[in-house]
């Protein structure tokens, strides 16, 4: 007897399909706070060899980057703990490449981290 499998659960352990699916929903729900703002959503999880980048916004001039962190709880410590130095080295990467990519000469860039625990979100401007 052959059981069917979902091919978006293949391979995939339990727990890590449900990380991606909290990850994705905080990435609505930040997503849907810049919205409210009045920002533009200009990318969401660009990849590139170097990795992904959450949220690519603008608001007027400004290029927003934002990484976003959703956890169940804070038993390990607050999600905006996890964007550390190593990360945002390579968040920082990450933007010069999505602005070569679309051939942007930003001048005024921003790294957000929203940051979100059970339900509760908390925006960090200009993190880093």
């Amino acid at each position: 007897m052959t059981h069917a499998r979902s091919r978006t659960n293949r391979h995939v352990p339990a727990g890590n399909q449900a990380n991606r699916s909290r990850g994705r929903w905080g990435e609505d729900l930040a997503a849907s706070m810049y919205l409210r703002h009045g920002y533009e959503l200009l990318d969401r999880n660009w990849r590139s060899k170097t990795g992904e980048l959450d949220l690519i916004l603008r608001s007027g001039e400004i290029f927003v980057f934002s990484e976003v962190k959703a956890r169940r709880n804070d038993d390990f410590g607050p999600a905006s703990a996890a964007v550390g130095v190593a990360k945002q080295r390579r968040i920082r990467q990450l933007a010069v490449e999505w602005l070569r990519a679309h051939d942007i000469a930003a001048e005024l860039i921003r790294f957000d981290v929203v940051a979100i625990t059970g339900v509760e979100i908390e925006l960090i401007e200009d993190a880093f």
